[in-house]
C-alpha cells in the first residue's frame, strides 16, 4: 500500500501575516525587511513577486521594483511565531507525527491515508488547507507524494494556495521533466557538477547508473539522489531536534590581508547565517565570529546582546564589532559567523539605530588585561536610511496604540509628525482610519504587535500570554 507524505508550506508567510493583520495592505505589493541601504528582503507578497521582488534580494532593488504602490514593512517576528504556533497546532491535530522544518513549513504522514487513492489524498489536503485558512486567515499550499522529497516538490508546484498530488505510479510522467535543481539537496555546487555530466532534468538523472552518480558526487550524496530519481524515498517523517546554533562560514582560496577584505567576508558570512535564521524563525542573543588564520589556528570571539533579535543589520554590526584584522593576527583564510542563544521571544528596541552601528573594539594600553576602549563607526552612513524622524522614538511600520482610535501602525514619520493607520485583522479596510499626531503626543504609545492579530487570549509554550493584556482597544 502506498505511503503518503504531505508537505505544508505557508504561502509568502511573512508578507501574508502583514496583509492579514493590516487589511489595507491586501492586494498590494508588500516586502518585509529592514529599511536600511544594506538590508535584504526577508519575504515578499505574491503581488511583489509578480513585479520581480523576492527573498534575499537587496532591499533597495526591491523598492525600485515595487514602486510607490508597494509597501516595505519591518519584520514582526512575534506575530509570525504566534501565527506559526496556530498553524502547527492544526497540523498536530491532523496527524500524530509532525516534522517542523521551519516557522512556515512542515511534513506530516497521516496514518489514515496509508493505501488511499490520489483523490482521497487531495480531499484530505484541501480540507486541511481550508481549516488553516479558516482558523488563521492565512493561505497555504500542500504537496503529497510517496516520500518527503516528492511531497516538497509537490507543494512547490501547488503554489500559490493549491494542492498537488504525485502518486507513485506517475513519478516518471510528473517528475522526470522537471529540472534536477527541484530536488531538495541539489544546491548550486551539486547542480553545476550535474550539468557537467549533461544532467538537466530529474529524468536525465534517473537514466544514469548508481555507480556513475557515486563516482561523480560521492557515495552518500550520489546514491541518495539516484534513489530519489528512481522514485524511492523511505526517509521517515519524524520530529526534528531544535537547532542550538545557526552559522555560515567560507574558506577563501587566497588569504585575506586587508581590513576591507575581512569586513566583506564577515558581511558575507552574516548574510548566509541570516538566511538560515529567517528560515528557522527565532531570534538571536549571542553572535560569534570565527577566524581561521594562515597557520590553521582558529580564533573565536562572541558577544551577547541584552535581547533576542532577527534584525540583519544589528547582527551584522555585532559581528563586525568582534573583528580582528591581518595587521593584528596575520593573514586570514576562513571567516564564519554563528548565531546562538536562539529564542522565540524577541524584543523591539526603543532606538534600534544605535545597535546597527559598528562598535569597533580598539586596543589601548590595557589590551593584554582585556580592557577595551570603544569607538563608534557608522556602517555606510551615506547609504543607510534613518529609521524615522531623529527626534522621535517611533519608526516606520511600528505598532502603536491611541486611547481614542485603538491599535494601529505608523505609515509615515518625519518633521515632528507621525501618521498612523488604525486597523487590525478584523477591520474592514474601507473603515480603517488614518490620523496624524505630533511625534511627542503623550497619548500615542508603542504597542504589542500581537494585538494586530485580534485573536482570543492564548497561552504560549513558555507560559506567557500570546496576546497580552495591554489596555488596547481592538476592532470588534
Amino acid at each position: 500500500m502506498q505511503r503518503w507524505v504531505l508537505h505544508i508550506d505557508m504561502d509568502a508567510f511573512f508578507a501574508s501575516c502583514e496583509q492579514l493583520t493590516r487589511p489595507t495592505l491586501r492586494g498590494r505589493p508588500v516586502v518585509v525587511g529592514g529599511l536600511g541601504g544594506r538590508s535584504v528582503v526577508a519575504g515578499a507578497s505574491y503581488e511583489a513577486r509578480a513585479l520581480g521582488a523576492h527573498s534575499a534580494m537587496p532591499m533597495y532593488q526591491a523598492k525600485n521594483l515595487i514602486g510607490f504602490r508597494g509597501v516595505v514593512v519591518q519584520p514582526r517576528f512575534a506575530v509570525y511565531q504566534a501565527a506559526s504556533r496556530r498553524v502547527f497546532s492544526i497540523l498536530e491535530d491532523a496527524s500524530p507525527v509532525v516534522e517542523k522544518i521551519s516557522v512556515d513549513e512542515g511534513f506530516l504522514e497521516p496514518p489514515e491515508l496509508v493505501g488511499a487513492g490520489a483523490e482521497e489524498v487531495r480531499a484530505f489536503a484541501d480540507a486541511l488547507r481550508a481549516r488553516i485558512l479558516k482558523e488563521t486567515g492565512l493561505p497555504s499550499s500542500v504537496g503529497a507524494g510517496s516520500g518527503r522529497q516528492f511531497a516538497k516538490i509537490g507543494s512547490g508546484l501547488a503554489k500559490p494556495d493549491g494542492t498537488y498530488v504525485i502518486p507513485a505510479g506517475k513519478h516518471e510522467e510528473l517528475l522526470h521533466p522537471l529540472g534536477v535543481n527541484k530536488l531538495w539537496g541539489v544546491g548550486p555546487v551539486t547542480h553545476a557538477k550535474l550539468k557537467q555530466l549533461g544532467v538537466e532534468t530529474i529524468g536525465d538523472l534517473a537514466r544514469l547508473s548508481e555507480k556513475e552518480m557515486s563516482i561523480s558526487l560521492g557515495n552518500a550524496v550520489g546514491r541518495s539522489l539516484w534513489l530519489i530519481a528512481q522514485g524511492i524515498d523511505t526517509k521517515p517523517v519524524a520530529p526534528r531536534a531544535i537547532a542550538k546554533q545557526i552559522s555560515a562560514e567560507h574558506t577563501y582560496p587566497e588569504d585575506l590581508r586587508t581590513v576591507a577584505e575581512v569586513d566583506q567576508a564577515i558581511r558575507r558570512a552574516a548574510e548566509g547565517a541570516m538566511k538560515r535564521l529567517l528560515h528557522d524563525g527565532r531570534g538571536v542573543r549571542t553572535v560569534t565570529l570565527k577566524l581561521r588564520l594562515k597557520d590553521l589556528h582558529s580564533e573565536t570571539r562572541s558577544m551577547t546582546l541584552p535581547y533576542a533579535t532577527n534584525d540583519a543589520e544589528t547582527l551584522a554590526a555585532t559581528a563586525l564589532s568582534l573583528a580582528r584584522y591581518p595587521d593584528e593576527v596575520g593573514p586570514i583564510r576562513l571567516v564564519g559567523v554563528g548565531y546562538s542563544g536562539l529564542d522565540d521571544a524577541r524584543q523591539d528596541v526603543l532606538f534600534p539605530e544605535l545597535d546597527k552601528q559598528v562598535r569597533r573594539q580598539v586596543a589601548d594600553s590595557d589590551y593584554e588585561s582585556g580592557v577595551r576602549s570603544s569607538i563608534i563607526e557608522e556602517t555606510g552612513a551615506a547609504e543607510e536610511e534613518p529609521p524615522g524622524d531623529a527626534t522621535s522614538a517611533f519608526w516606520q511600520t511600528q505598532d502603536v496604540f491611541h486611547p481614542e482610535f485603538g491599535h494601529g501602525w505608523i505609515q509615515g514619520i518625519g518633521h515632528g509628525k507621525v501618521t498612523v493607520r488604525f486597523e487590525t485583522r478584523t477591520t474592514d479596510p474601507a473603515a480603517s482610519k488614518v490620523r496624524t499626531f505630533a511625534a511627542d503626543d503623550p497619548e500615542l504609545v508603542p504597542a504589542n504587535p500581537l494585538v494586530s492579530l485580534d485573536w482570543a487570549l492564548e497561552r504560549d509554550p513558555e507560559g506567557g500570554d500570546e496576546q497580552r493584556e495591554t489596555g488596547e482597544v481592538t476592532t470588534p
